[in-house]
């Protein structure tokens, strides 16, 4: 939009856009990497009754510790962790922020590889902190020996991996995140807002957590919980980082409600979770399909695949939205991402690409 010359904005924000995927109502939604299937009814009332009896209390400010979230949250990732060691907020986007706002700002740098997240450089600018992007391989995997290089080269107080990576995929060998860690002499951030899509075998960051105090894993509860309206993310790490974050959130920044919901929906994880392998399977599946179709696809561990290449990417994408499906047009040039829904929206979309793009 074009901004009136009166509007006192900071001049690195004149010309910027708010982020945010399309919104169009059509009738097949993939590209937000929602989790397609909603709570049971069951589930549904008891977050409604949760909800409920936390309106009773609105007129009290909320328990601006989450403490008995963070417990729930620490029970369910498991590794010996404790309350002290998890934070939550609005989102991981949210949380990062956070992370932005403590350990980055002004004099301060952070690093991360591209392609990866969009909204780490917006994170980065908001907070006043410098920005330096690394290149990933052509496959997307993490070149290891040129990221350890800039890391020792640039000496950030903040490093974000990514893992699984948006929007390729990709995940990352622990091997990788310990030598990344070995070089950076500030906090290592390991996004894990896709975990629990990951194949088997592929191993989480919580795992080195204890002999690693700077390194921070955060996750959300909006993709394998199917509760991306409730707007829940939290980070583990050691207590000391968790107190520091503490130091930057806005007061009772996580309101009764949001603490409520999600709490009951920690009660109905089980429910929740159970159709993350049908997910996978449904992902595993759709990459073998474009594939065949000759297209270049991403090994992903998450409820999403890349896929490609295009010569006029927007033109494939506007077409699909013509019929009905809506992925998204995001990453390297010449590559589209389309998230996973259940097996009749797969349906659509693949008979909506061959109409598009016929191989």
């Amino acid at each position: 939009m074009s901004r009136p010359d009166w509007v006192p904005l900071r001049d690195e924000l004149r010309d910027a856009e708010p982020y945010g995927a399309p919104q169009i109502d059509v009738p097949v939604r993939l590209n937000t990497n929602e989790n397609p299937y909603g709570p049971s009814a069951e589930t549904a009332d008891d977050i409604a009754r949760a909800v409920g009896e936390a309106a009773v209390d609105l007129n009290r400010y909320p328990d601006r510790e989450a403490r008995e979230l963070r417990e729930g949250l620490a029970a369910y990732l498991g590794h010996g962790l404790t309350a002290d060691q998890v934070w939550a907020a609005n989102g991981s986007n949210e949380v990062m922020q956070q992370v932005l706002q403590a350990f980055g700002g002004p004099g301060r740098t952070a690093v991360s590889f591209a392609p990866t997240y969009s909204m780490y450089p917006e994170y980065a600018r908001n907070t006043h902190t410098r920005w330096v992007t690394g290149r990933r391989r052509d496959d997307f995997e993490l070149d290891l020996d040129a990221a350890t290089a800039l890391v020792a080269q640039e000496q950030p107080e903040v490093v974000i991996l990514t893992s699984p990576n948006n929007p390729t995929g990709t995940a990352l060998p622990l091997e990788q995140v310990r030598a990344v860690l070995d070089v950076a002499p500030g906090v290592v951030v390991v996004d894990e807002a896709y975990a629990e899509f990951r194949r088997a075998g592929t191993p989480t960051a919580l795992e080195l957590l204890p002999d690693h105090p700077r390194l921070l894993v955060t996750r959300t509860m909006s993709k394998a919980f199917a509760f991306a309206g409730g707007r829940l993310g939290y980070v583990a790490a050691d207590a000391a980082i968790v107190d520091a974050l503490r130091i930057v959130r806005l007061p009772y920044h996580l309101s009764s409600v949001s603490q409520a919901a999600a709490l009951a929906a920690l009660r109905h994880a089980d429910e929740l979770l159970a159709r993350v392998d049908d997910l996978r399977a449904t992902r595993d599946e759709t990459a073998t399909w474009l594939t065949g179709q000759g297209y270049e696809v991403a090994a992903s561990d998450a409820n999403f695949v890349l896929f490609g290449r295009f010569a006029d990417r927007h033109a494939v994408w506007q077409a699909l939205v013509d019929r009905g499906v809506l992925i998204r047009e995001t990453g390297p040039d010449g590559w589209l991402r389309v998230s996973i829904g259940t097996p009749a929206e797969m349906s659509t979309f693949r008979t909506a690409l061959k109409e598009v793009d016929p191989r």
